[in-house]
């Protein structure tokens, strides 16, 4: 399938674009703009292994370079591998550098991909007030903001259902939504830490996003911004390509399609996204292998 897919994307962009035209816009992109936004998608990689730093607390004091290079590696995993596949990098370099349990671990992705979700629905309130602007969207934004705070008492919660292990499956599962809720933040200081970390991080993400896709795509910016949008939820798609590739360019043609953009340009705008995106994403990934990774035998630091 996801040979099938990248096969079928080249042969439909030479077929409707030409790559030798799909590729001559960066010939009039600035070296200096193009630098800038690497370093914004940069930054943003930096940001997302601060809130892993953040979330975990005091468990991770003092190895910040061990918490970027396995957030990196997660994130190039996550870019590369189909199907959302390179989510289990996370809880697997948990376990490898730090020890920490492996269920554990995925329960707190689970609980950072909520937040992200929750930025990402605020992002499309924002892409609806640029269409449209509006005071009832300023409301809206305003009460899925304030729908944080339901974060707060799952983990106290979870402290409320501790006891001994029971035998049965419906234990086990009671068992699994404990753990689950226990890896929930409850503090609120760290819940607002945390969402400011995931405000920048999609923030600066979805600039050099938008702004390189606006250079390939002149078109309104809500329209670019919902294209990028397109891109990110590509991933939830039941089939990939390698890399994304084929999935990816679908979802953002498919987002801009009804908008009333140009499907040719459409796929023009999303290959070279797509491009920009995986040229970053080998970048950063080998960056992160120059490192220091923790030994958990040790509990000191190697090199590759």
């Amino acid at each position: 399938m996801g040979g099938a897919l990248l096969a079928a994307l080249l042969i439909a962009v030479e077929w409707t674009v030409g790559w030798g035209p799909l590729l001559l816009p960066w010939r009039t992109l600035s070296p200096l703009l193009l630098l800038a936004l690497f370093g914004l998608t940069a930054l943003s990689y930096v940001l997302r292994a601060v809130r892993v730093y953040d979330y975990f607390g005091p468990r991770f004091r003092g190895c910040f370079p061990t918490v970027l290079r396995l957030s990196m590696l997660h994130n190039s995993a996550n870019n590369l591998l189909p199907m959302r596949a390179g989510e289990m990098v996370f809880p697997w370099l948990m376990r490898r550098y730090f020890g920490h349990g492996f269920l554990d671990a995925a329960a707190a992705l689970i609980w950072i991909r909520l937040l992200d979700l929750h930025f990402l629905v605020l992002i499309g309130i924002l892409i609806l007030y640029l269409r449209e602007p509006s005071g009832v969207w300023w409301i809206a934004a305003g009460v899925w903001v304030a729908g944080l705070v339901l974060f707060v008492p799952l983990g106290r919660m979870a402290n409320a259902t501790t006891g001994p292990r029971q035998p049965g499956i419906y234990a086990a599962l009671r068992h699994l939504v404990r753990r689950l809720a226990t890896a929930a933040p409850s503090d609120p200081a760290i819940i607002a830490r945390v969402y400011l970390w995931t405000a920048l991080t999609w923030t600066l993400k979805f600039t050099a996003f938008a702004v390189l896709l606006e250079h390939f795509l002149p078109v309104a910016f809500w329209r670019v911004l919902t294209g990028v949008m397109g891109a990110e939820l590509s991933t939830v798609l039941p089939f990939h390509g390698i890399a994304g590739s084929g999935s990816y360019e679908l979802a953002v043609v498919a987002a801009l399609a009804p908008l009333g953009v140009d499907p040719k340009t459409a796929l023009a705008g999303a290959v070279n996204l797509h491009l920009f995106l995986l040229g970053t994403t080998l970048v950063l990934g080998a960056i992160a292998f120059l490192l220091p990774k923790r030994s958990t035998k040790t509990h000191g630091y190697s090199q590759d």
